[in-house]
């Protein structure tokens, strides 16, 4: 699995190209999922305080044996903690709930913007990083605006922003605006989010073209530079695959609210 550098340098840390999302695996079959996916390669792992499975999660990346320093588990803080003192006690009681060392990554999940908290919470993931408790800090959702906020106020960048993004939703603009900012774009449900993206018959042509499946061929699309998949994705596929833009829009994070 191929690493990429962070792009603000932040000492030469890195996060792996491709991270297993485990938003409904929980209990004992989520820990089994999560031992598999850790067994076939996945070495960056997403969790969040609102899956409730924080500790079915950390239990798999306890019981892997895989090298710990090798492996990044990433958690969010949820919306209804972005008050300064319950943002600590949110990084703390996930440590609890994980069983792990540390946290290797955290993300404030949505800005909730018309609650004017998020920078708070920037503010108590930047103490707990220096305190020890936090490997590396990010946002998800973020748009340019909520960045500059955090930005201008602590003096400490984002890491990355994890932001929905695939061929019908592909974001160019924040992609871009983070890029700017020296801040790495983390994609969430590069398949599309609807179970039925992949059945696109613009996808599927392209897929069988391929000799591959739809799935395979979009998440290719996500990753163009690494040979990862082994598709090479010619200049007309990218252009075809560019004309399903706006097929599919994503929550919009000046208004979304997530507790």
């Amino acid at each position: 699995m191929p690493d990429i550098p962070l792009l603000d340098g932040q000492d030469g840390a890195r996060v792996p190209a491709i991270g297993l999302g485990t938003y409904d695996l929980r209990g004992a079959a989520g820990t089994a999922s999560v031992r598999t996916a850790i067994d076939a390669g996945y070495r960056l792992i997403d969790s969040a305080f609102n899956y409730d499975n924080e500790g079915a999660v950390g239990r798999a990346v306890r019981e892997s044996g895989a090298p710990r320093d090798g492996l990044v588990f990433t958690t969010k803080l949820p919306g209804r903690y972005h008050r300064h003192d319950l943002a600590r006690w949110a990084v703390e009681e996930s440590l609890n709930r994980c069983g792990l060392d540390r946290l290797d990554l955290v993300l404030i999940h949505w800005p909730n913007p018309s609650r004017g908290l998020y920078a708070e919470a920037w503010r108590a993931l930047v103490e707990a990083r220096e305190d020890g408790l936090i490997g590396m800090i990010g946002v998800s959702n973020f748009l340019p605006d909520h960045l500059d906020r955090i930005i201008g106020d602590t003096g400490v960048t984002p890491v990355l922003n994890q932001i929905e993004v695939h061929p019908y939703f592909p974001q160019d603009a924040l992609r871009a605006a983070n890029a700017e900012r020296g801040i790495l774009t983390e994609g969430w449900s590069p398949l599309g989010k609807n179970s039925s993206d992949a059945d696109d018959p613009e996808v599927r042509r392209i897929a069988e073209a391929h000799g591959v499946s739809p799935r395979r061929l979009l998440l290719a699309w996500s990753m163009p530079n690494l040979d990862v998949f082994g598709i090479d994705l010619t200049a007309d596929d990218m252009t075809d695959l560019a004309g399903l833009a706006g097929k599919h829009e994503g929550a919009d994070p000046a208004t979304h609210e997530e507790l």
